[in-house]
């Protein structure tokens, strides 16, 4: 049900009156598609905006508003949209088929480049999507190592298959979330993040876990970060029972840096999940790691060792046009510093966010690491100072919780002002956000705040 903070709100509409045609599109959706949208993360009260189309760091939605877009692709675009070097590939490999129902040139290539970048990377099997490849991973755990446990933390997202849709946004008990068999549910071993005491609790108590798997930057991206020597504490503990560490990088992966987060931390899991930046922003996923258990997959190991091989088809694996896309976009990731580009940038307009919110003597803040960034709304009315506030002195809990209708205002007068950001306030920056994208989203956050502050959701400075 709407909120009525929403719907008596003047920003809402303001809103309305800027998005007509997306209302229209909104109410057509709704007769055809569950809630009309697509993803979860796009649900948007009263409805999210239509886009038509994009270039670089902006995008125009299909009423004309002309938005700087920190959506990124829900994190693939870091060359921005419509790279004139990833079009060109892309359209390179239309013109030759969108689909040949055989292996091709370009996936051999494609998981070359893998295979450079990610130190993990000995082998390679595409998959379509990043919820596949932690499936996948998951699954290679298991048949490697004769367990069926997977260790976990609280607020990590790998996907929305069965293994792992508890202790993510709800469920923290580890009761099964609808439609998931508790037989499923009971075999992840969920702990809170960074803690580094309840990981090696949970690891003396369980002898059955075949793999540990975390975001390496803390969940989402680093909304819920955690400080580094607890991967190369989790490395250590992993390592010495022979539990395999898989690193979902899905995110991070040619994000962070060209080798992903094990390549800036210098810790090597023993299977990496990748996706988003490695299609080009395309569909398309991996998981990569060692050979040796890889081997699962492997027809002849398989048939050496006399055991079943791991099954994986999948109709779209290494398509010939996302293989395209990718390769033209780990090539410029890997030859370019368009990762210090984007974290660059970031970290500007974190910096500069925050001065705003003390300026406008606004006590939340805006924080991450790399090229991403989030906005902390203070639910408890904490004495904080933007700019120095450290996420990782509050409790995880804290953290991701907040008034849900007060984000959601904000982020529609961030609409309304030209700034689109995600549902929990974050976004990511592209290697082509510059300074007129840094200046634009400074201002509208600041006439965001007004706006907020005009309704009585902060009080007067």
């Amino acid at each position: 049900m709407p909120d009525n903070r929403l719907s008596n709100s003047t920003i809402i509409a303001a809103y309305r009156e800027r998005t007509p045609r997306s209302a229209e599109l909104a109410k057509e959706a709704q007769a055809l598609l569950p809630s009309g949208i697509s993803h979860d993360g796009r649900f948007t009260d009263p409805y999210g905006i239509y886009v038509e189309r994009a270039a670089g760091p902006r995008k125009w939605d299909v009423d004309g508003n002309e938005y700087v877009d920190y959506y990124g692709g829900h994190g693939a675009l870091l060359l921005g949209h419509n790279h004139p070097r990833v079009l060109a590939a892309m359209q390179a490999a239309l013109a030759q088929g969108t689909h040949f129902g055989a292996n091709h040139p370009n996936e051999v290539r494609w998981a070359e480049l893998v295979t450079r970048l990610v130190p993990s990377a000995e082998r390679v099997r595409f998959t379509s999507s990043g919820t596949e490849a932690t499936l996948m991973a998951l699954r290679l755990a298991r048949a490697f190592t004769g367990k069926p446990k997977i260790l976990r933390f609280f607020t990590h997202f790998h996907g929305w298959h069965d293994h792992m849709t508890a202790g993510h946004a709800s469920h923290f008990d580890g009761t099964p979330t609808t439609g998931v068999l508790a037989e499923i549910a009971a075999n992840a071993v969920l702990l809170p993040p960074g803690d580094v005491a309840a990981l090696r609790a949970a690891l003396a108590q369980h002898d059955d876990i075949a793999a540990a798997i975390l975001e390496p930057t803390g969940s989402s991206f680093g909304a819920v970060p955690h400080r580094r020597d607890f991967v190369e504490a989790l490395r250590e503990e992993t390592a010495k029972r022979g539990i395999l560490l898989v690193f979902d990088e899905v995110v991070t992966g040619f994000r962070v840096s060209p080798g992903g987060a094990q390549g800036e931390f210098g810790v090597t899991p023993d299977l990496t999940a990748l996706a988003k930046i490695l299609a080009g922003g395309l569909p398309g996923g991996a998981v990569c790691g060692r050979k040796d258990i890889l081997d699962e997959l492997d027809f002849a190991v398989a048939a050496m060792k006399g055991r079943e091989k791991i099954a994986h088809p999948g109709t779209y694996n290494a398509n010939p046009v996302s293989a395209a896309a990718g390769r033209a976009a780990l090539e410029i990731v890997g030859a370019s510093d368009a990762c210090r580009q984007a974290n660059a940038r970031a970290a500007e307009l974190r910096a500069r966010l925050n001065e705003v919110l003390a300026e406008e003597r606004v006590p939340w803040a805006v924080y991450g690491s790399f090229s991403g960034f989030h906005t902390f709304l203070n639910p408890q009315g904490r004495a904080i100072a933007p700019e120095g506030f450290d996420p990782l002195g509050l409790d995880w809990r804290e953290l991701i919780s907040g008034s849900k209708p007060l984000a959601q205002k904000f982020r529609l007068a961030l609409l309304v002002n030209g700034v689109d950001v995600n549902g929990r306030l974050s976004g990511f920056l592209s290697a082509t956000h510059g300074t007129a994208e840094l200046d634009a989203t400074v201002a509208a956050f600041r006439a965001a705040l007004a706006m907020l502050r005009a309704e009585g959701e902060l009080p007067r400075a």
